[in-house]
Parts: C-alpha cells; sequence; structure tokens
C-alpha cells in the first residue's frame, strides 16, 4: 500500500498526478494503464482546481492499495462538501456545442472503474475507485 500527502495542492496538478502514476502498484497494471492515467488526472485536476475556495491552502491523501486482482484508489481532501456521483450523467449523443460544461470526467470515471463510492467521513471528501487488474502479460 502506498499513500501520498500533498499540501499545497494549488498548482501542483501535474506533480501530483506523476508521483500517483508513479507508484508501483499503479505500474504494475500494465493493461489498465491508460484507464487508470485517465482517471487520476481528471480527479485530482478536478481536486485541485475545485475542491478549495480561492486562498484556502489546501490538502490531498492519495491512497494506493493493489491486493490480488483489484487495484483501489482512495482521494481524500478536506474541501467543501462535493460528491460527484450526483452530478447528472452526460449526454454524449449531443452535439458538442450543445453539451454543458463539466461531468464529462466522472461520467469517464465511472465508465472505466468497476466501483466508484463517494462519501463524507470526518469533514473530508473520500472518494475511493476499484478496478480489477487483469495480471497476465
Amino acid at each position: 500500500m502506498k499513500t501520498f500527502r500533498f499540501q499545497p495542492i494549488v498548482g501542483r496538478i501535474e506533480e501530483i498526478v506523476s508521483a500517483v502514476l508513479a507508484a508501483e502498484e499503479i505500474t504494475a497494471c500494465k493493461k489498465e494503464e491508460y484507464a487508470i492515467h485517465l482517471v487520476c488526472e481528471e480527479i485530482i485536476a478536478n481536486i485541485v482546481s475545485y475542491a478549495y475556495p480561492d486562498g484556502m491552502e489546501g490538502y490531498l491523501f492519495v491512497q494506493i492499495d493493489k491486493e490480488g486482482t483489484c487495484l483501489t484508489l482512495e482521494f481524500r481532501d478536506g474541501g467543501v462538501p462535493f460528491d460527484p456521483l450526483q452530478k447528472g450523467e452526460s449526454d454524449i449523443t449531443l452535439p458538442l456545442e450543445k453539451r454543458e460544461i463539466g461531468g464529462l470526467g466522472i461520467f469517464l470515471t465511472k465508465k472505466m472503474m468497476d466501483s466508484v463510492v463517494y462519501e463524507r467521513v470526518n469533514d473530508e471528501n473520500v472518494l475511493t475507485l476499484k478496478k480489477r487488474i487483469n495480471d497476465e502479460k
């Protein structure tokens, strides 16, 4: 299991994504690399960009666990309460110019992961993602 704590997080999206994706638990998941990379980038960018009001120093914990054929990613922040799963589904059938801004990232996350769960625990947003891993080379 690998645990990261990032503080402050403002302006550090690329650094945080790179650190998380370099974790051994993730680099071992070659066949799922694209999905994991996309989802981590989306979740981290949203937390850094929107979790904390302007001027507020924020933090982000990321815990990564690979047990057997299951990879678990937990993202925890102390930002404003926000359940991304409550956002309505993006209508991907609409032309781009008619789509609402936002929501596509969580749509992709739900499609690419096997489980996506949000909880508000001890004044923190906790988003837990699970992905079945194919360990065959």
